[in-house]
């Protein structure tokens, strides 16, 4: 269906993909508009093409799936578009004055005779050439939504090619639409290839099959990878472009020629590289085997009587694994530590601590995610930040990379030694930023299980280093009485080795468990199941509260069991609104003091609140993909909701803001990775 109409106020507009929702009015009715509408509004007229859909909470909406901004064609509506904010220079008043001037002439009189302008009381000639520069400007951008809306490339799209390529966007975009590849991340390299082909683009044009090559290089790392096979990146682009292997040979060398790409030859095989990721990985080994041949500053002497008193004093016991590991600490600058679950590799950690802190060392815990971090502080009673939180982190680029000038050093860490946890899942781009922030003879301790869960960014770094044999690496492989009683450690030893869990009938009499096979035919019996076990059954059984101990995890977000009925379902058991407190209705979700929500995209903006422990308030800026929470107020007056993260940082969200975040009683699999404090 088509409708043509006037935007009358924007209720939501996300400001990153421009995703809005709007009253509109039309001749006949006002309806809610929703769709990707950048550039768009109070005031504007507009024809929109989508179909009205009944949204369960919301009701009928219009959903727009392309749209024409339209010029306003009567006085009112051009005085509404001038005072819209949209064009620089006019406001309100100035608006008002201009329409009394010139009436329904008014946009004819900005595009051919704009000086006229100055005749308007309180514009000046220079006032008048920027508004209607301001004016032509966004009669442009309208052009660029509505020339990519031909190729169907969606209007989220076209904020992005406008920041990027300016108002000369369509011409620039003509002659070589394979711009939009690096521009608009995501985008399916098939619709820009359709695009360029309806242009008049031959199919051996150069720039086609180097952006086809790139566009191969750039899904790697979607997977993971930093690189790439030769013969099967080309195998990739003939299928993808349909052109010969010789024509893609041929651009291979012209990337590379021209600094894009570089092609690297390991024994038999040929492996290609996006330059900005074969940089990173050399930067991390120049940085790591200068740290290594570093003065060891940071020595300990006589460590062996050292780690007697420890064991002394405390209630540490260490297996000679264990002091292998702690002198290996002491004689490197760089040292792994790797093994699986309860082979003791918090006890090392431990015994590092409380070994430099004796002797007056600063010793520096982190880890990749908040839950690694979190977990790290209660094993070793010292605060462990995240990555991010330390090196400061802000805004990534289009490639996940944090800072593209390889001359950068970073803000230098204060530590004498620092030991980072769960290294699995600590990508390429994160770990180069982490040894440009490291003083040359600070002591790094590298903790991990290869086994772990891997990276979400490209680079399987820990693997790599233990693989290169060029870092000094401990194997732990004892699994300690303590950790051998659980079931979750044995069974995970088990799955490494290839092996099966350990069956029903070999746990089913004995006490103490934490592992245990419970069997249902059908999805109803297992969330009648999931909601008793939450509800009391486990607290009864270990004390565990939901809210403190208690993390549902599901691999799927849709279905009976996914995140979303099973949230619904927990908030209605776990958080009933028994006393009618404030509520706020989004995106299908309904929210209310209590909540258990986690933010689900990067916010490096949003301000944030702490009270430090001497009682002073410490403020900042960031709330990261992962971070859980709880929702301590909800101020309909003031349209807003307050958050306390589980590292005490009390962040208020806008009522528009809340597209960032969702209920987190149960979580994917996938979100328990990124999960942070």
């Amino acid at each position: 269906m088509e409708l043509t109409g006037e935007v009358q106020d924007i209720i939501y507009q996300n400001e990153v993909n421009s995703y809005t929702i709007a009253r509109f009015e039309t001749s006949d009715e006002e309806t809610t508009i929703v769709g990707y509408l950048p550039f768009i509004s109070k005031g504007d007229s507009l024809k929109v093409i989508g179909t009205y859909v009944d949204h369960k909470d919301y009701g009928i909406q219009f959903k727009v799936t392309t749209f024409e901004k339209l010029m306003p064609k009567t006085a009112i509506a051009v005085q509404k578009y001038l005072a819209s904010g949209n064009i620089k220079g006019v406001g309100e008043a100035t608006a008002k004055r201009i329409i009394k001037k010139f009436g329904e002439n008014t946009i004819n009189i900005i595009n051919h005779d704009p000086i006229r302008l100055a005749e308007v009381k309180g514009i000046t000639e220079e006032k008048a050439r920027l508004i209607a520069e301001s004016f032509i400007e966004n009669q442009e951008i309208w052009q660029i939504v509505s020339f990519l809306e031909r190729f169907n490339i969606g209007a989220e799209h076209a904020k992005k090619v406008y920041e990027k390529l300016g108002i000369d966007s369509i011409e620039k975009i003509e002659q070589n639409p394979y711009l939009l590849i690096d521009i608009t991340r995501g985008v399916d390299f098939k619709q820009i290839d359709k695009m360029a082909m309806q242009i008049g683009i031959q199919p051996d044009y150069e720039e086609r099959v180097q952006t086809g090559i790139k566009y191969g290089l750039i899904r790697a790392t979607y997977n993971g990878h930093s690189c790439t096979i030769k013969e099967n990146l080309i195998e990739f682009v003939r299928n993808l472009l349909e052109v010969s292997t010789e024509t893609i040979e041929d651009n291979l060398i012209n990337l590379t020629v021209k600094g894009e790409i570089i092609i690297e030859q390991r024994e038999k095989e040929e492996w290609v590289y996006l330059t900005s990721f074969y940089k990173t990985e050399e930067e991390i080994a120049f940085r790591i085997d200068r740290l290594q041949k570093s003065k060891n500053m940071k020595e300990i002497k006589n460590i062996e009587a050292q780690l007697k008193k420890i064991e002394k004093t405390t209630d540490i016991e260490l297996s000679e694994k264990q002091k292998e590991a702690i002198k290996a600490i002491n004689e490197n600058n760089v040292l792994i530590i790797t093994g699986g679950p309860g082979t003791g590799k918090t006890t090392i950690i431990k015994t590092i601590i409380e070994l430099y802190e004796q002797k007056g060392k600063k010793v520096v815990l982190a880890a990749p995610t908040g839950r690694a971090a979190k977990k790290m502080t209660e094993a070793t009673g010292k605060e462990a930040s995240t990555l991010h939180r330390l090196l400061c982190i802000g805004k990534l680029d289009d490639e996940g990379i944090y800072n593209k000038d390889s001359s950068y050093e970073g803000t230098p860490i204060d530590a004498d030694i620092i030991v980072i946890d769960e290294l699995s899942m600590v990508d390429m781009f994160l770990m180069d930023y982490l040894l440009k922030c490291i003083y040359q003879g600070t002591k790094l301790v590298l903790v991990g299980d290869v086994d772990q869960l891997p990276s979400v960014g490209p680079g399987a770094v820990l693997k790599d280093f233990i693989d290169s044999g060029a870092i000094e690496t401990v194997y732990l492989d004892k699994i300690f009485r303590q950790a051998a009683k659980s079931k979750i450690v044995l069974n995970a030893h088990r799955v490494n080795k290839g092996e099966a869990f350990i069956s029903k009938d070999d746990i089913a009499n004995e006490t103490n468990q934490d592992f245990f096979y419970i069997t249902h035919k059908t999805q109803e019996e297992i969330l009648k199941e999931v909601i008793s076990l939450c509800t009391g059954r486990l607290q009864k059984f270990g004390d565990y509260d939901f809210f403190q101990n208690i993390q549902i995890i599901t691999p799927t977000k849709k279905g009976i069991l996914g995140t979303k009925e099973l949230n619904k379902e927990l908030q209605a058991y776990l958080n009933p609104n028994i006393y009618n407190l404030p509520e706020k209705a989004n995106l299908g979700a309904v929210y209310r003091s209590g909540d258990r929500i986690m933010q689900i995209k990067n916010n490096y903006d949003i301000t944030w609140e702490r009270e430090k422990e001497d009682g002073k308030k410490e403020l900042g800026n960031g709330v990261f993909n992962g971070e859980i929470g709880t929702i301590t107020n909800i101020n309909e007056q003031e349209k807003i909701v307050e958050v306390r993260f589980d590292d005490k940082k009390e962040v208020w969200y806008e009522f528009s803001e809340l597209d960032q975040i969702e209920h987190s009683y149960c979580i994917t699999i996938h979100k328990s990775q990124r999960k942070r404090i």
